[in-house]
């Protein structure tokens, strides 16, 4: 299993950079750009609400779920 983080295709259709977001939602640079490449292991709620509220968008538009073959995941 694997979750895809679509952070940069919504700040692409909003025509928004990352430091701009991080303006409007007081997010660091440094914890977007972790979410942005896909390497973060979680993420909070308030984030996730702060970050669509920003880009008017549901979460779902930023978080995808891609299954990948069984057994690939441990953590589940």
């Amino acid at each position: 299993m694997t979750i895809i983080v679509n952070l940069d295709v919504m700040l692409a259709k909003r025509k928004m950079r990352l430091n701009e977001l991080s303006e409007r939602t007081n997010i660091s640079i440094q914890n977007l750009s972790i979410l942005k490449t896909g390497k973060a292991r979680a993420i909070r709620f308030t984030t996730l609400n702060c970050i669509c509220e920003a880009l008017e968008c549901q979460p779902g538009d930023i978080l995808e779920y891609n299954p990948g073959p069984q057994g690939e995941d441990e953590d589940c």
